[in-house]
């Protein structure tokens, strides 16, 4: 899981999918095909960014979409760059709906699992900050009182 979101686009492709993008959109609306693969490709850049701006291309591409193939691989996408960048709760969204449309599909299956695993162990690390914080607090407060009594 780690290999898959830690691939990275060759900067050449991004760029050629970005001057293709950008010229049908000077023109007008984009095809689909051109703004699927300049998303795709910003999706697995690295700065986070170009990520999220590869995810509002293709939540814009899944609402105009008609063709199911290409609302299930906006899905996967979707579901990828949220798990790149930390919104956790967006992928498994993004996952659920995948896997309604395709139940047996194990890559899906692995990043929903990484993701809950993911939200788990922050979600852990988390509470203990919290809990560090208020025994610190609670230590404050008992020294100040202490204090107060001398």
């Amino acid at each position: 899981m780690e290999l898959l979101l830690n691939d990275v686009v060759d900067p050449n492709d991004l760029k050629k999918f970005r001057v293709m993008y950008e010229d049908q959109s000077s023109r007008g609306v984009p095809s689909e095909k051109a703004q699927f693969e300049y998303s795709m490709c910003l999706v697995r850049s690295r700065p986070d960014v170009d990520v999220k701006h590869g995810i509002a291309l293709l939540e814009d591409l899944f609402k105009r979409t008609r063709d199911t193939e290409t609302k299930r691989d906006c899905l996967y996408y979707l579901a990828l760059g949220n798990t790149r960048i930390k919104h956790y709760e967006e992928a498994l969204k993004f996952t659920k709906l995948f896997l309604q449309i395709e139940p047996q599909n194990q890559q899906v299956q692995h990043i929903q699992k990484y993701v809950k695993n993911k939200m788990r162990n922050e979600g852990l690390a988390g509470m203990a900050i919290v809990g560090g914080a208020a025994i610190a607090v609670g230590g404050l407060i008992g020294l100040g009182v202490s204090l107060l009594k001398k």
